[in-house]
């Protein structure tokens, strides 16, 4: 019986050791596997991050270019402002002129008739 006994406890043994050596191999695979993931993700963030500071990039220089139009756009249109506010002005004064050649002009008729 006790041979028996530790017959059955050796393979108990033996077999709790396989089982402990197959566990060791699969946590060491897990834990491969696991490192593997981890980089991959970190590779992954900084190809993200790397994309977002190049777009980020990019929309500052493009809106940078759109601001710049747009000062020039709104100097664009002072300037046309003054220049409509010139030729009002100047229209005004030909009106002016003109009403009064007009004037000049019927009082020349008025006495040439007489």
């Amino acid at each position: 019986q006790l041979h028996l006994t530790v017959s059955e406890k050796n393979e108990l043994t033996k077999s709790l050791e396989m089982v402990q050596k197959e566990l060791q191999e699969k946590e060491s695979e897990i834990k491969k596997e696991i490192a593997e993931y981890k980089e991959r993700l970190l590779q992954a963030e900084k190809e993200h991050q790397d994309a977002l500071t190049e777009a980020k990039q990019k929309n500052e220089v493009e809106i940078e270019a759109c601001q710049d139009k747009m000062n020039l756009l709104e100097h664009y249109i002072s300037s046309q402002k003054l220049e409509i506010e010139l030729l009002k002005s100047n229209k005004e004064e030909l009106s002016n002129s003109l009403k009064e050649a007009n004037q000049t002009l019927g009082e020349l008729l008025k006495t040439k008739v007489r």
